[in-house]
């Protein structure tokens, strides 16, 4: 039973990471067409709060049974755990104004070992050794994934900062998944936290292009982190009928419900592996949608990444006693 379960919850995480990686196809997109970071995460957040609100409405009416109500500590610690998907998104568009894109995957993917780390500090045990190697080899196909050995860029230590305290706020969404609140609903969780990451997008988007719009002051609090004042304009709310849906459906609604319902079973270590997929699904839409060129050396860093998976969910050899 333990097993079957371990198994639900890898899939469930597998397919959360895969939806998740196919997101930044549509942002990219959304970008091509000249939607503001705040406009894109703001339309994101909106339409995937209201829909996981009718999901809950849907689930409350036709479940037969009376479904588990989170107390008022647990809605205060689920919103505090869910800023971490809002600031996830914050951190990583504030690396990518000081480095290169693949770079910043790279910084963000530290994701699995800093999760990694985390389970091994507060289970108070060392990481056994498969999960050590599935680590390594999936860090060595991010290396390759994102092509890093044919770029030719300079670091900038604010970028990797950022990038780190991206992977950071990242691996503690996936904590929150797996520690905080299990028993409820995971529909229900992933509402309340992702309220807490709305707070979040509205504060960047208050200081980031309203704020700045209609306050000098906050124009010129602005412009000490950045010279680039096209974000500064009236909201353009045609995100919400053009990329939106698909936005929150990729990115706020599927993505975090089935991280709720895997991770609790996986684990923390052996989900954050599993969910490097989201990176080898980025790439091939990449190439499918957009046209992107991907060259061998990326392929093999996929094959890698799909290699480290399989070798964690390989079944362990049972010792006999004679």
């Amino acid at each position: 039973m333990e097993k079957k379960n371990m198994l639900k919850g890898v899939l469930f995480v597998a397919a959360g990471a895969s939806i998740f990686g196919m997101l930044a196809t549509f942002v990219k997109l959304s970008y091509r067409d000249g939607y503001t970071t705040s406009e894109v995460t703001t339309a994101q957040f909106v339409l995937g709060l209201t829909g996981l609100f009718i999901l809950n409405f849907i689930q409350k009416k036709s479940s037969k049974k009376s479904l588990v109500n989170p107390t008022s500590k647990e809605i205060k610690m689920l919103m505090l755990a869910g800023t971490s998907l809002g600031c996830t998104s914050l951190f990583y568009y504030i690396c990518v104004q000081y480095i290169n894109v693949s770079i910043a995957i790279v910084l963000l993917m530290q994701s699995v070992w800093f999760s990694v780390v985390i389970e091994s500090v507060i289970s108070k045990k060392f990481p056994n050794a498969k999960k050590v190697v599935a680590t390594i080899i999936v860090l060595i196909g991010t290396f390759f994934a994102t092509n890093m050995i044919n770029l030719d860029v300079q670091l900038d230590l604010h970028g990797i900062f950022w990038g780190l305290m991206a992977a950071a706020s990242f691996s503690m969404t996936m904590f929150t998944s797996n520690k905080i609140a299990t028993h409820i609903p995971a529909l229900k969780k992933s509402m309340i936290m992702l309220s807490g990451g709305a707070v979040i997008v509205f504060i960047f988007l208050f200081f980031a292009q309203i704020g700045p719009l209609y306050f000098d002051v906050l124009k010129s609090f602005y412009l000490n982190f950045t010279d680039n004042t096209q974000h500064i304009r009236p909201f353009n709310y045609s995100i919400f009928y053009t990329y939106g849906f698909i936005l929150a459906l990729f990115g706020t609604i599927i993505p975090p419900t089935l991280f709720n319902l895997g991770f609790p079973k996986t684990g923390l270590g052996l989900g954050s592996i599993v969910s490097s997929l989201e990176l080898p699904v980025s790439v091939t839409m990449a190439f499918i949608v957009l046209g992107e060129k991907v060259i061998l050396i990326q392929w093999m860093g996929i094959a890698l990444i799909l290699f480290a998976i399989v070798l964690m969910n390989l079944p362990s050899k049972k010792v006999t006693e004679s």
